[in-house]
């Protein structure tokens, strides 16, 4: 009697996996579909409708899954469950491009709706989709949109995206002074700007930029101009500009009172003593775009 033959034992469970394009395609016929739709998001000022899965959003986002635990546990019998989710803030484009990349791991981006999603993305806490937005910004920056997105950075910690649009602002710096989105600026954003070596303007024009800077957020603000830009003007680098220079200064300076006078008091000390403040030395440090003044040889560190 022939004996049977003897088959692997191993029992180890294996895991096999086929290409999920088709999975992602299939999934993307869901975005916004009423079919099998279990719960509505009525979104931004044009009220849209947008339909949608809980079940996908809430294993895809701790946001969402938070927001549908709690109306079901405050849900009555009259199936209160089912009112529809009002998200006033958020463009229906942007929201959609949400949709997207929780249904399918994807998004589709442009200029327009760029830094919205970014700023959704940090808000229900997506991560990848958060870097998926930083890598987009950072390959389609503008004069225009750098200052925009800079602060976007600035404004939701975003470090990696803050270095980019510097880098981007230093090797532009002349025409991005003379965008909307720089008059627009936060104080911090305007600061992080004057904290760099690498900006390629001299200081005449930079420190012109922030005047006019500053008499817009008066007026946005109702506040004195010299109130408006008291952090900021701490990173002007006035040791740089020639006697000449200050004089226009100071002249300019007694119609808005920009910079404190004890300010400018110290770059004229400088000029009279010739000698670098070690304390404020970042303030003695030529940028790129630094027009070379007689004096700049002062600005150099002694020899040891």
């Amino acid at each position: 009697m022939s004996q049977s033959p003897d088959f692997p034992t191993n029992k180890e469970p294996g895991s096999l996996q086929r290409d999920s394009t088709s999975l992602s395609a299939s999934l993307r016929e869901l975005i916004n579909n009423p079919l099998f739709s279990d719960v509505k998001f009525i979104v931004g000022k044009e009220r849209r409708v947008v339909h949608a899965h809980r079940c996908i959003l809430a294993c895809r986002c701790k946001v969402f899954n938070g927001m549908f635990s709690h109306q079901l546990q405050a849900a009555k019998p009259s199936h209160e469950h089912q009112v529809p989710f009002v998200l006033a803030d958020i463009h229906p484009d942007v929201f959609l491009a949400v949709m997207e990349y929780l249904y399918t791991n994807h998004v589709t981006l442009n200029n327009i709706i760029a830094l919205e999603v970014l700023t959704s993305a940090v808000e229900y806490g997506l991560n990848d989709l958060r870097k998926l937005c930083v890598e987009f910004i950072s390959k389609t920056l503008t004069v225009e949109l750098g200052c925009e997105a800079l602060q976007a950075a600035v404004t939701y910690g975003q470090t990696d995206l803050k270095q980019k649009c510097l880098a981007f602002i230093e090797r532009f710096t002349e025409e991005i002074i003379k965008t909307q989105s720089f008059r627009e600026l936060s104080d911090l954003g305007l600061l992080s700007i004057l904290q760099s070596d690498q900006l390629s303007i001299d200081e005449v024009p930079l420190i012109q930029a922030v005047r006019e800077w500053a008499h817009v957020n008066s007026v946005v603000l109702e506040v004195p101009v010299s109130v408006v830009a008291l952090d900021v003007v701490k990173g002007l680098r006035l040791f740089l500009l020639s006697p000449e220079d200050l004089t226009t200064l100071e002249k300019e300076n007694m119609k808005d009172e920009l910079i404190p006078e004890s300010q400018i008091a110290q770059a004229w000390k400088f000029h009279a003593l010739k000698k670098v403040n070690e304390a404020q030395s970042y303030l003695f440090q030529r940028r790129k775009g630094t027009l070379p003044r007689e004096h700049h040889h002062y600005l150099e560190p002694p020899s040891k």
